[in-house]
């Protein structure tokens, strides 16, 4: 989709949702996740999408597919890109190069739950993104980075405190 395309869009979706706001909360698609075999877990979601994923031998996995927490960070890339190129579309700037690259740092005494006061998820994480627009000022280049960032839904889930409720069924 070219970046005209992508800002029309935009357009008409923000016009949608500003005429009529009560139509822009939903349910978000559910993601259902059924064990294979041993730590391997398939995952499905809407119109056939799937995912598998896996652990590393050294917590009993095999290695055979990135683990869930790889796909956390995948996610937030993906996302953190996707918000900056709809901001530069939204914008009328055609980006030449983007790429971010997310990592963080865990204590896996959490995971294993050896230790009850180590958090299970990331210490930490960080967002760097690499983006060049020819004949743009870098000012603005850091402003789009920085607007994706904050309007990021996977960020936003991971800094903000989202509530989860747990349903159990046993058989």
């Amino acid at each position: 989709m070219s970046g005209g395309t992508i800002q029309e869009a935009i357009k008409t979706a923000s016009d949608y949702l500003a005429r009529h706001p009560e139509q822009a909360r939903s349910t978000d698609s559910a993601a259902v996740a059924t064990l294979v075999d041993g730590l391997v877990v398939r995952v499905a979601g809407p119109a056939g999408a799937s995912i598998t994923t896996d652990m590393v031998r050294s917590v009993g996995g095999t290695a055979t597919a990135p683990s869930p927490g790889w796909l956390l960070r995948a996610a937030e890339a993906s996302c953190v890109v996707t918000l900056i190129a709809m901001r530069a579309a939204m914008l009328g700037i055609t980006l030449d190069a983007l790429e971010v690259t997310v990592d963080s740092e865990s204590d896996d005494r959490g995971l294993l739950g050896i230790d009850d006061d180590v958090p299970a998820g990331p210490l930490r994480g960080r967002v760097s993104v690499r983006l060049a627009s020819a004949g743009v000022d870098p000012r603005t280049l850091d402003d789009i980075a920085r607007w994706g960032v904050r309007h990021c839904p996977v960020c936003d889930a991971l800094e903000r405190a989202v509530p989860v409720t747990t349903e159990v069924a046993t058989s």
